[in-house]
């Protein structure tokens, strides 16, 4: 979560946490590019108008350093006029959620990473049920 309303911030991690996701706070865009170096999130909320480096800024370096789209990127604004939507997409956001955010567009961006995550990890999850097949005691 990237926000520089501490607050905002804060609240949304907290809520994902509850929910058994692991979750990592930045208050500004420079703060937000060293965690994701470190920390690899599948996906990332993002405030646009934060002091200094925004989300715009944020959201296409984080794209210049992992040009593979492995992580989701979900702008969070206040801004949600058509022009505001298409600058956030030329900046490499997948979503616009504008404020107050819907919990319901939260949670169903949420499935989609994780339907996603799952598809492209297909051979190690049959992997996983090939070893428990393989030392499971036979009956």
């Amino acid at each position: 979560m990237v926000d520089d309303n501490d607050a905002a911030a804060e609240s949304l991690a907290q809520l994902l946490s509850l929910y058994g996701h692991e979750t990592r706070v930045a208050d500004s865009g420079q703060a937000a590019l060293a965690i994701v170096r470190e920390f690899k999130p599948a996906l990332v909320f993002m405030d646009i108008g934060m002091p200094g480096m925004n989300g715009h800024e944020t959201a296409r370096r984080m794209r210049a350093d992992d040009p593979s789209g492995a992580v989701t990127l979900v702008a969070l604004t206040g801004w949600g006029a058509e022009a505001d939507r298409m600058k956030a997409k030329e900046a490499g956001f997948d979503h616009h959620f504008t404020k107050p955010l819907d919990l319901g567009k939260v949670d169903g961006v949420i499935q989609q990473v994780a339907l996603r995550q799952a598809q492209r990890q297909p051979r190690l999850q049959v992997h996983r049920q090939s070893c428990t097949s393989a030392v499971s005691p036979q009956q």
